[in-house]
């Protein structure tokens, strides 16, 4: 359904041009810290957007609380198009996990654009024995298993629980601070298998060191090019991905935000920055606010069923 909704979304016509720009320098709140794949889209966008709108776009991070904070920074800001948030695919679990936030993730955003989506590789050592899908889950079938992720309700850990959920099998969830922790750990035969980024995991698997069993995508990514999706392993309609997207305070007038969305769709589309989304995995998506808005709302029916039916809890 997700991919169908991109597909659909990919062929919608480009509006015509907005007249607003911003008269001062526009703040971009990126939701976690420098060196992960949100903030080198948001380096790589600010000056691209720069140049479209007439006026600087300045990254600034503030992170914690799985983007809580960066989100809620942004939906008390001034619905003027001056402040933007780039955050991932927590705004649409962090709703079913948190309690007490000062600010309704429902409500308190207008939804700018995606702008890229992240599948995840389930790999595992290469000394495990283990070369395909089936061998992984029938050695999960037969003896205690451990899967590894960067983080409770992180995509990397519900990737694994929503894959184990459809074969029926019990894992023991270990959870790391961060996904080089997360490999680290596995490399020592902590943990038996995990999802993982495109940008961690191959150069280890042109090293021969870890294993790639299945891409969490609907289909082939470029990088993992002969390796098969979950969804064609037996998991029909099988997808769970990470993704980034720009979104505004609640109340930002239509005018505005179609502006601001058609900057950010023309730098994702910039020949220049290619090179260096591959990189880090990060698949161009920016197909403006309307099929975000519908994306969102699907993404967050499926994340409320998932994580309900594994009773994740953060608190």
């Amino acid at each position: 359904m997700r991919r169908r909704l991109l597909l659909a979304a990919a062929t919608m016509p480009l509006t015509a041009r907005a007249q607003w720009r911003p008269d001062r320098p526009v703040r971009l709140i990126i939701a976690f810290p420098p060196g992960g794949s949100t903030d080198v889209l948001g380096r790589l966008l600010a000056p691209l957007m720069s140049a479209t709108l007439g006026q600087q776009v300045v990254p600034e991070n503030r992170t914690g609380a799985a983007g809580a904070v960066a989100s809620g920074f942004v939906a008390q800001a001034a619905p003027d198009g001056q402040t933007l948030l780039l955050d991932s695919g927590g705004h649409a679990t962090n709703p079913f996990l948190m309690r007490g936030l000062s600010f309704d993730y429902l409500i308190s955003f207008a939804p700018v654009t995606l702008l890229a989506t992240l599948p995840l590789v389930l790999v595992v050592r290469a000394e495990s024995g283990i070369t395909t899908l089936p061998e992984l889950l029938d050695r999960a079938r037969r003896e205690p298993t451990t899967y590894g992720s960067v983080g409770v309700a992180s995509r990397t850990h519900l990737a694994g629980a929503l894959m184990l959920r459809r074969a029926g099998i019990g894992a023991t969830h270990v959870p790391y601070r961060g996904g080089a922790e997360q490999i680290t750990a596995q490399l020592r035969g902590e943990t038996l298998f995990g999802f993982s980024s495109i940008a961690l995991t191959a150069a280890l698997v042109r090293e021969g060191r870890l294993r790639p069993l299945a891409v969490s995508a609907p289909e082939a990514v470029a990088q993992f090019a002969g390796v098969a999706p979950v969804a064609a392993q037996g998991f029909a309609g099988f997808s769970m991905m990470d993704w980034l997207a720009l979104h505004a305070p609640a109340a930002t007038p239509a005018p505005v935000i179609a502006a601001l969305s058609e900057a950010a769709r023309a730098a994702m589309a910039e020949a220049a920055i290619q090179p260096r989304l591959a990189e880090f995995g990060l698949q161009p998506a920016a197909y403006g606010p309307a099929a975000l808005a519908q994306f969102l709302a699907q993404e967050r029916t499926v994340m409320r069923e998932l994580i309900a039916a594994e009773n994740i809890r953060l608190d």
